[in-house]
């Protein structure tokens, strides 16, 4: 029987705290997206699109409170400082674009808006890519 070094044995890798992690960036991730078509729609005439994007912002941020969480559990588990860092630096911009938009102050707002969604998108295809395990157990497989 033949297998792949990245088929099944890269799934059985990433134990449950990285799945979580998995499962959270990628909610996070869905639900940025929406937030510039909410912004959209009220930038067309619909002014029922910025109560959706304000709600929208309120699930983004609380996701991604959840998502810190799952970080620090990343951390304290698997010894990777990475997801945590990144996330932080996530929440963070969140945080600051939120209340800039609730103070109206899109010259900040927008463009630390696209910066936030890209960041995101990167953090998925990251925590995706390869196996989320023990950094011990890579420099013993390295060897």
């Amino acid at each position: 029987m033949v297998t792949s070094s990245l088929g099944s044995s890269a799934a059985q890798r990433t134990g449950p705290v990285g799945w979580v992690l998995r499962a959270v960036v990628s909610a996070h991730a869905v639900a940025i997206v929406g937030q510039p078509v909410f912004a959209g729609v009220y930038l067309t005439g619909d002014f029922d699109g910025l109560s959706r994007h304000a709600v929208g912002a309120d699930v983004v941020t609380s996701i991604g409170y959840l998502q810190l969480i799952a970080a620090v559990a990343v951390w304290v588990r698997l010894r990777r400082v990475g997801p945590f860092l990144s996330t932080a630096a996530v929440v963070v911009a969140e945080t600051v674009q939120y209340f800039a938009g609730l103070a109206g102050a899109l010259w900040l707002h927008v463009p630390l808006g696209v910066m936030t969604v890209a960041a995101l998108v990167v953090q998925f295809i990251a925590v995706w890519r390869q196996p989320l395990r023990r950094v011990r157990e890579e420099a013993r497989d390295a060897r």
